[in-house]
């Protein structure tokens, strides 16, 4: 790899790293082939349980399209990249395990987009974010405009898009955006700790209660619950769930191996 995306591995814990500072972390196709071959590792690593993705630096996240390389492309070259950049950030919500976006800085058009595909978001408390595609007469195009609807209701969403509007952590906090935030030398301790704690609990219904959740919500109450049976029955049965209720009688903390 060329580093614009750094990989590492702290116990059960994969931390992915935005790597292109002199870029503000921006998109670019290179990067994106790194991101889509780093993906692949970690999903092939069953001892990872859960992944972090963050940005080096403390100034951006993720800023989005590399709109340098973009101004060089043919209409065709465009439509491309859109899509390998939206099947990228796909990859991301459909990995097994559980996904946190420690954002440690703006996070602007794809850079959101990037972090609506994770499961949880925390930002460092100076961070500003947004989907502001219209500003530059397009629309968000990996995800933006179906993600933030259903995390944060279609009136936001469309206060948010249709205005370009760039808003606070406070702001995001408030209206569902990102589910926690922290100051800006917490950010990866407090996201280790949430990973940690996620970690401890079993693989199989790790993966499971994922799918239940994201397969659900997109479709009818009483679909979604046939889905939850569906995965809950996946986890009868393995050792785990048996290790589980030992260590519960037995007042210790269980060893879940994942099978």
């Amino acid at each position: 790899m060329d580093q614009n995306i750094e990989l590492k591995k702290e116990a059960s814990i994969a931390v992915i790293k935005i790597n292109r500072l002199e870029a503000a972390n921006a998109l670019s196709q290179p990067l994106l082939k790194e991101l889509q071959t780093t993906l692949h590792i970690i999903e092939q690593d069953h001892t990872v349980r859960c992944a972090i993705i963050t940005g080096n630096g403390g100034k951006a996240f993720c800023a989005g399209a590399d709109l340098k390389e973009r101004a060089n492309m043919n209409d065709q070259e465009v439509i491309a990249a859109v899509a390998s950049i939206s099947e990228t950030i796909n990859r991301i919500e459909e990995l097994s395990i559980p996904v946190i976006a420690a954002m440690n800085g703006v996070a602007f058009g794809g850079g959101l987009e990037l972090a609506l595909a994770c499961d949880i978001r925390i930002a460092a408390d100076h961070v500003q974010m947004g989907l502001t595609e219209t500003s530059l007469a397009i629309i968000p195009g990996a995800g933006g405009t179906q993600r933030l609807p259903r995390l944060i209701g279609m009136g936001q969403a469309k206060r948010l898009i249709f205005g370009a509007k760039r808003i606070d952590a406070e702001e995001a906090y408030r209206i569902g955006l990102i589910e926690e935030i922290v100051s800006e030398s917490d950010l990866m301790t407090e996201a280790n700790k949430l990973a940690t704690t996620i970690s401890r609990n079993g693989p199989v219904a790790l993966r499971q209660a994922k799918t239940a959740i994201n397969k659900g919500a997109e479709t009818d109450l009483k679909t979604g619950l046939l889905i939850e049976r569906l995965a809950y029955q996946q986890t009868i049965p393995t050792k785990d769930r048996m290790e589980g209720l030992h260590a519960f009688r037995e007042k210790r903390l269980p060893k879940y191996e994942g099978n």
